[in-house]
């Protein structure tokens, strides 16, 4: 188990991150393209990105960047560091500007524990060719196995980090506690405690006042993750729940095309463009219910009608489903507006 300790401070210093970091989910989509689990969902993703990857190509630099992540309790921190957040670019970049020091320190951890692949030695030389080369591989497989459904898990990411943020504006101090609590029951929060029960490792992290980064997660599959180690950026990244139809909506994922036909069609009804728009505040299904003045089922089939056509996302916390404008939703609630025609 691991035991996360806060201050006030920390709780204070305590956030969710905007969206998934590339990074991290391209070691995680690694763990996951040759898992055994997470069939359902990812049976898809799986057999398209593997096809590509074969295609393009990529297939060999995969085959190099496994045994660097493997899907264990340990793989080196500097291939996930914090500038990933900002974008690809400058998490790669990050990575290739690591200390060779470092490098050496963190592979000889990896050897340890699981055994470090041969040619990553390369990676403590003197010359940054081999450091550029890793971030060759990274971006090559970030292009084939991410790019594509990006939209779809920055979505997916949005529509989670609204009902955190909802957690957040009513929970205790500075709004942290009740954060930290809507983690049930991946993590545990007992005041002033996170608990990870799942972790490989019993320990303890003090933060120290230096507050906790929470990050979502489409790939990773089971407990929530820390950094190895204690010293970085304390940063867990947690998983968005397990939705096999996440990969139904990557085609909106621009909001530059609207479905089309029948979809559309259906959005031309009173009560159905009231719940669009009541989707902007991101309202659970009885509350959704009562801005539109429907029973909860209707919501319930309103919203279903919607999230079909790629207009909403939906995701469910605890005992309530709360929802969301898309990108598309957003985009073609705007155009409405602006040449009146969505005023009802």
């Amino acid at each position: 188990m691991l035991r996360i300790h806060f201050t006030g401070t920390d709780l204070a210093r305590t956030h969710v991150a905007e969206s998934p970091d590339p990074l991290w989910e391209t070691v995680f989509s690694l763990h996951m393209l040759r898992a055994r689990y997470g069939r359902l969902p990812f049976a898809d993703w799986r057999r398209t990105v593997r096809a590509d990857l074969r295609r393009h190509g990529c297939a060999d630099d995969v085959r190099q960047l496994l045994p660097l992540v493997p899907d264990a309790s340990y793989f080196p921190d500097f291939l996930t560091p914090p500038e990933g957040l900002l974008g690809l670019e400058e998490g790669i970049e990050a990575v290739v500007a690591t200390p060779r020091e470092r490098i050496s320190y963190e592979l000889g951890i990896l050897h340890e524990r699981v055994g470090a692949p041969g040619w990553a030695q390369d990676l403590t030389d003197h010359s940054p060719h081999a450091r550029r080369r890793l971030g060759e591989m990274i971006s090559g497989y970030h292009a084939r196995a991410l790019t594509p459904y990006w939209p779809a898990i920055r979505r997916r990411a949005a529509a989670d980090r609204a009902v955190r943020i909802r957690a957040l504006r009513t929970g205790g101090v500075g709004g942290a506690q009740g954060l930290l609590a809507s983690f049930r029951p991946a993590m545990r929060w007992r005041p002033p405690v996170l608990e990870i029960p799942a972790h490989p490792v019993d320990r303890d992290l003090l933060l120290r006042g230096r507050g906790l980064l929470l990050v979502p997660s489409q790939f990773l599959w089971s407990r929530p993750v820390p950094l190895a180690d204690p010293e970085l950026p304390p940063t867990v990244l947690y998983p968005l729940d397990r939705d096999p139809r996440w990969m139904s909506t990557a085609a909106y994922g621009t909001g530059e095309h609207f479905p089309s036909g029948d979809a559309l069609a259906r959005l031309l009804g009173g009560t159905r463009a009231a719940v669009l728009r009541a989707a902007a505040d991101v309202p659970n299904t009885t509350e959704l219910a009562s801005r539109v003045g429907v029973s909860p089922s209707a919501a319930s089939q309103h919203a279903a009608v919607l999230r079909d056509a790629g207009l909403i996302v939906s995701h469910r916390h605890a005992n309530s489903v709360f929802h969301q404008l898309s990108s598309a939703g957003g985009a073609l609630l705007r155009e409405q507006t602006e040449d009146g025609s969505g005023r009802m």
